[in-house]
Order: C-alpha cells, then sequence, then structure tokens
C-alpha cells in the first residue's frame, strides 16, 4: 500500500493538535482518530511494525481529511461527535469484540488455499482483513478467483504424493478449467507459488509491482498469439490501475466542517436509496432547453464529492432532432456524451442524474444500451420530486428533508440552468443580441 503514499504530503501536516477523517477509494469514513500532534499521529500508521487492524485501515485509505484544533481537548470532542454521527467500521472494531472475517492464505500446504476465516490463528499463514462485511469478502473472493485461480478443495495434496485420479476425476473446477489442478499433476509447485506470490502482492496492496509483471506477462502471450489470455491479463491490469489510486490529503476548515459531512450523509442516502454498490462520488446530469423546437441544446453538469465540477461540464447544440421532442435531444445528449468517453477510454461518473420521468429516463437508457455501457441511471420528475430507476415502476420516494434528495436537486437545477443559459446565448447571438 505504501507505494501510493506521497509521503511528502504528510511532512506537510501541522504539528498541531486536531481530528484526521480517513476514507476508502468510495469516499466512505472508514476511520476517525484526534492527535496532539497530526503529523506524527498520522506517520505512525506507517510504520513497518503496525498491528494487523492497521494494516487494513492502510491499505483501504485513499484519502485523508484533516481538521485543526485549538487545543488537545477540542480535538477530542470532535472527535467524539464525529465518530457518534458516522459510526465508522474500524472505530467500531477496536471497541466491540465482535468476530470480522478475514482472508487466510495457508501457506504451510504444498499448494496454498485462500479461504474466508473468522479466526485469526498464529499458524504461519497469511491473513488479510479484517473486513466490514461478509458479502463483501465474499465477492472479493469471488473476483481474485477469477483472476489468479489457486485451488478451491480442501483435499490434502504433497507436492511428492498426488491423490488418486479417481477422487479427483468428478471435480466440476478440474472439469470446467477454473482451477490450475496441482491434484492431477498438471501444475508444478513453483508455477503455483506464482500463483501465490501474485495474490500475496495484491492483497498487500503491492499494485505497482504486480502490474508491470502483467504487462510483460501479457506481451509475451501477444508474441505467441495467446490472445485469449492476453487479454485477460488486460483486464487484470485495467482494474488494478483503478484501485492505485494516489491518496489524497485535504484541510478541512472550521467552518467548511459541516459541509464536508454533510456531502458524505447525501452520498449515502443516495447510495442506499437507489441501491448502488458504491457511493455516486461522480454524478453527472443532463437537461434540455429550447424554443418551441428551436435552437436546442443540451447540457451536461458534473458533481463530484456532492460538488460542482466545472471544468467537466458540457454542452451540446442538438444535431439529429428536429421539432419539439425533447426526450428523443436527451438520448442524443446522453448517447453523444458517453460515445465521447468510451471513445477516448475516459472514466464514466457512477451516477447519472435525467431531467424528467420514465419516458427520458428510457430515452437515456436507450443510448446507453447502444454503446454496451452499463452506468446508473436515476431520473427525477420535478412534480413530486419521485425518483425513477430502470426496472422498477414505482417511484423511489426521499423525505423533503432528505440530505441525499437536496443533493439530486442541485445537479437538477444546475443542469437546468446551464442548459437554459446555453440556449439564451445562441438566441441573442441568432437576434445580433451578442
Amino acid at each position: 500500500m505504501t507505494e501510493f503514499i506521497d509521503f511528502k504530503k504528510f511532512k506537510n501536516l501541522p504539528e498541531s493538535p486536531g481530528v484526521y477523517i480517513m476514507r476508502d477509494n468510495a469516499g466512505r469514513i472508514i476511520y476517525i482518530g484526534k492527535a496532539k500532534n497530526l503529523r506524527k499521529r498520522v506517520s505512525s500508521y506507517f510504520r513497518s511494525d503496525v498491528e494487523i487492524k492497521v494494516r487494513s485501515i492502510i491499505n483501504s485509505l485513499r484519502h485523508l481529511d484533516y481538521f485543526l484544533a485549538a487545543s488537545e481537548s477540542e480535538a477530542l470532542v470532535v472527535e467524539r461527535q464525529l465518530i457518534n454521527s458516522y459510526k465508522p467500521f474500524y472505530n467500531a472494531l477496536w471497541r466491540d469484540d465482535k468476530s470480522y472475517p478475514y482472508l487466510k492464505l495457508s501457506l504451510k500446504e504444498d499448494f496454498p488455499r485462500l479461504f474466508i476465516t473468522r479466526k485469526h490463528l498464529n499458524d504461519g499463514s497469511a491473513y488479510f482483513g479484517p473486513y466490514p462485511q461478509a458479502f463483501q469478502v465474499k465477492n472479493l473472493l469471488s473476483w481474485l478467483h477469477k483472476a489468479f485461480r489457486w485451488r478451491y478443495c480442501r483435499m490434502e495434496i504433497s507436492s511428492d504424493r498426488l491423490p488418486e485420479w479417481k477422487k479427483v476425476a468428478s471435480c466440476l473446477y478440474l472439469q470446467s478449467g477454473r482451477c490450475p489442478a496441482p491434484c492431477a499433476g498438471k501444475i508444478s509447485k513453483k508455477d503455483y507459488g506464482k500463483i501465490v506470490s501474485d495474490l500475496k502482492s495484491f492483497l498487500k496492496g503491492k499494485y505497482g509491482s504486480l502490474v508491470g509483471e502483467w504487462r510483460n506477462e501479457m506481451k509475451a502471450l501477444s508474441r505467441n498469439r495467446e490472445f485469449e489470455k492476453a487479454a485477460e491479463i488486460r483486464d487484470r491490469i485495467a482494474t488494478l490501475e483503478k484501485m492505485s489510486e494516489k491518496v489524497t490529503l485535504r484541510e478541512i476548515k472550521p467552518q467548511d466542517l459541516g459541509a464536508a459531512l454533510e456531502s458524505s450523509r447525501s452520498l449515502e442516502e443516495i447510495k442506499n436509496a437507489l441501491n448502488l454498490a458504491k457511493w455516486p462520488v461522480t454524478i453527472e446530469g443532463f437537461d434540455i432547453s429550447n424554443t418551441s423546437g428551436t435552437l436546442p441544446v443540451g447540457s451536461m453538469v458534473r458533481f463530484y464529492n456532492g460538488n460542482p465540477d466545472k471544468d467537466n461540464y458540457r454542452r451540446f447544440k442538438i444535431k439529429t432532432v428536429s421539432g419539439i421532442d425533447d426526450t428523443a435531444m436527451l438520448g442524443e445528449t446522453v448517447y453523444r456524451r458517453y460515445y465521447s468517453l468510451k471513445n477516448n477510454k475516459a472514466g464514466l461518473p457512477d451516477l447519472i442524474l435525467i431531467d424528467g420521468g420514465k419516458g427520458q429516463l428510457s430515452a437515456a437508457l436507450e443510448s446507453l444500451e447502444k454503446l454496451s455501457l452499463k452506468i446508473p441511471l436515476v431520473s427525477i420528475a420535478k412534480k413530486n420530486e419521485d425518483l425513477f430507476v430502470p426496472g422498477s415502476g414505482a417511484p423511489i420516494k426521499l423525505s423533503k428533508e432528505s440530505a441525499g434528495l437536496h443533493l439530486l436537486q442541485a445537479v437538477r437545477d444546475e443542469a437546468h440552468r446551464f442548459a437554459v443559459s446555453y440556449h439564451r446565448q445562441r438566441r441573442s447571438k441568432l437576434m445580433g443580441l451578442d
């Protein structure tokens, strides 16, 4: 994990009392702590001899916010308030005796296995975690097995004594090719050891070295015209590069603390209401503006962490739709936006917001399907501020006081403002007023 830490940033942390807020790559708060000296306290997390729970935090860390306090006593008060409000996973972990899941790599075996356990023993195995929820570690284990393909079974296998064929012939993993099959002598202990080494590198967060090895392997496979295997490694590399973003560091001013934490609450509410896989850190909102079908334009605004990201706003002159058909215009705008991103291999948003109801939502979905893209979609209807998602006939209703609804309304209103201002600009230019 330390390869993604810019230690120069941490040397610039003030040697003052304060509170630090650690977040993962989705922006979720995972740990909140206080310090008499912020620089010393935060730096202590990156020592080589830290306990396993601290290593787990650092493996998940991608963003660190800090708040300066007038004294250690004030830092304690702020820390308690924040922990009580947000209940971060690792704060709860250190407070209770609940058993959380780990991943165990059984290094004492000739052909080690990786599996879930809730017991952390001193048995020579490598343990990774703990993880906040069982379903998360199960999903991780499933993805890892597809990428690394170690043996799944509990059979005792020795490198110098293989089991009888009749005991392994019916194994579905063997028959489907989803296992390297050391039980059948299809892989040597040395080659299997390479799988284990890559697994350890991944679980320790050493993505950089792993990507380098995989690039070389991908090139060799391409030279040998083993394109299917090379494509699998290419997909692994793409996943790791997305995970290996640098840790960011930000000071939160006292007057901004409430807004920053309100943003976190908004993203959490939206994630839960729409059943998203992760926080919608990046939201892109769309709207259309025209006068009875003339001079039609589309707008796209982007919000990052709950705030407008105006450098990434985009506007569109409608090219393929004539007459009054806002729904078709919206479909064109969405298609052109993501056709461009797909062609340029640029990052996609976590959520797309459409101003309108089911018709507009369907038009946006159709545009994404033409591009073979799957991006979470939601539309917001002005009348009752109902939310609609694809595949669900009933609207999602959030409380009028919901921070999540307020954020979606802000994105919708900003997309509307941006579209109207561009339409007025075109109209003024046509009339010679500009």
